[in-house]
């Protein structure tokens, strides 16, 4: 008997340490949720006749560094697209954000609107870079 309890014993803390065993210690600091929270309220500098100007989106976090999205618009179309923040300066997600950013402009000047489609394995930065664009486009009253 005194064999079996052992063993009933045993057999438990075992599943218990397998069960709370954590195979990952890179784990993500922030969920797609907690992704789409807005840093600053947005802000711009129009023109004085109100027809252009340069507006900045919200800075957006992501896993890696915030994202943080600038437009210039002139007549009424976005005419130059920049990220003054974003996690370019990363190592480890350097490649990825600065191969994301010129296709996201790209998207941005050719559909002068926040509806983009996101850059394969760059799905953070994607979401945060819409999300900061259309900070940056309701500033400039454009969308």
């Amino acid at each position: 008997m005194r064999r079996i309890t052992l063993w009933a014993f045993s057999t438990v803390a075992a599943l218990v340490l397998l069960f709370s065993y954590r195979t990952s210690t890179n784990s993500p600091a922030s969920t797609p949720e907690a992704v789409a929270t807005a840093g600053p309220a947005p802000s711009g500098s129009p023109d004085a006749d109100g027809s252009g100007g340069t507006y900045d989106g919200s800075a957006v976090p992501t896993r890696w560094g915030p994202v943080q999205v600038r437009i210039t618009v002139a007549d009424g179309k976005i005419t130059q697209v920049e990220a003054p923040v974003s996690p370019a300066d990363d190592p480890a997600d350097a490649g990825v954000t600065k191969g994301a950013l010129p296709s996201l402009f790209e998207q941005t000047l050719a559909r002068q609107s926040a509806d983009i489609d996101a850059v394969s394995g760059a799905t953070f930065t994607s979401a945060a870079y819409q999300e900061s664009l259309q900070a940056a486009l309701d500033s400039a009253q454009l969308g």
